[in-house]
């Protein structure tokens, strides 16, 4: 059964959600997983993107769009619209809501901050995966994480 993991960030902003996924795709990817960022839309995708290229300077993470000729060749993929290929271990969800596809994952990742749109999305998804009958771990992050 897929297991999912709840990372609440203090922090309210947009920019504070986006670099705490480039840090947990980068944990994820050092432990040997393959995965997926599931993105709110291309634009998200896209800003995804370029920073995974430039969060670290002493970094390097393989990654492509989905759509991309690379996309099944690298341990990262982003996409917004439609699933993965398959071979994928995790997915971090930055969308509103659950992709249909998700229970394919062994793992799934959900990153809330403290904007009321993102809260009360998270809430629900909480609420779904909770009433399916799947382990939700929630995992608190201070200002320094």
């Amino acid at each position: 059964m897929t297991r999912i993991d709840f990372y609440i960030l203090p922090d309210t902003t947009l920019d504070a959600r986006l670099a705490f996924a480039c840090r947990l795709t980068e944990t994820i990817h050092r432990k040997g997983y393959r995965l997926h960022l599931h993105a709110e839309d291309e634009a998200m995708a896209r800003e995804l993107d370029e920073r995974l290229w430039t969060y670290r300077p002493d970094s390097f993470l393989p990654h492509a769009l989905v759509d991309d000729e690379l996309g099944s060749d690298v341990p990262v993929t982003i996409g917004w619209h439609s699933p993965p290929e398959p071979g994928i271990d995790a997915m971090l969800n930055l969308h509103p809501s659950i992709p249909e596809w998700f229970s394919r994952f062994e793992r799934v990742a959900e990153i809330i901050n403290q904007h009321q749109s993102v809260l009360t999305a998270k809430r629900e998804c909480w609420q779904t995966y909770k009433k399916r009958g799947y382990p939700v771990t929630p995992h608190h992050l201070d200002a320094q994480s």
